[in-house]
């Protein structure tokens, strides 16, 4: 295409009139401005576009793809924390509840704790009363039988004491021999 345009150039340089040299001349090649630089410019920028435009289109597709499954990924992974924060709070909610319901079941199990506590207790004054009566019947029942005991003895040996004193030594061994008959002891 360069080619084409250097040939266009020098046919029109070959012509007297002016018409594409002039205008060239004139407008194009101006010192400072110099046009052609431009054109260069222009057919390299389209020859790069054009052979770079498959190469980055697929590369551009390939990375429009990825931010597309970047972009998927991010939005599971919001929806996931949403989820998360959802159930969350939700446990939140139900804490006050669940701390309601704890406390309460606690209260009943210390009331019901303390009435059980309150039964055994009443159970166990009542079989101790009962322990310390029989304990008391009993201690009564033995005082009773030591008494008896101590008394009958007492009154045997006072007893004695005013046999010794009324019975003499004679006498004495009368009964002595008398009691010996009775059981069928000597003649």
């Amino acid at each position: 295409m360069l080619a084409f345009i250097f040939l266009l150039f020098s046919e029109a340089g070959h012509a007297s009139s002016g018409g594409w040299s002039q205008f060239w001349n004139q407008y194009l090649n101006y010192p400072g401005f110099e046009g052609w630089k431009f054109i260069n410019l222009f057919i390299f920028i389209g020859l790069g576009v054009y052979l770079l435009k498959k190469p980055l289109s697929e590369t551009f597709k390939a990375k429009r793809e990825e931010i597309r499954a970047e972009l998927i990924k991010a939005e599971e992974e919001k929806q996931a924390a949403l989820a998360k924060l959802t159930e969350a709070e939700a446990k939140l909610a139900r804490l006050d509840t669940d701390k309601e319901n704890v406390l309460n079941r606690a209260k009943e199990e210390a009331e019901g704790e303390s009435k059980r506590l309150a039964e055994q207790t009443e159970s166990d004054i009542k079989k101790m009363r009962e322990q310390a009566n029989s304990e008391i019947a009993r201690s009564t029942a033995l005082a009773k039988y030591e008494l008896r005991k101590l008394s009958a003895e007492e009154t045997i040996r006072l007893a004695e004491e005013m046999i010794k004193e009324k019975i003499s030594e004679k006498e004495d061994a009368k009964l002595v021999k008398a009691g010996i008959e009775s059981l069928g002891g000597a003649k």
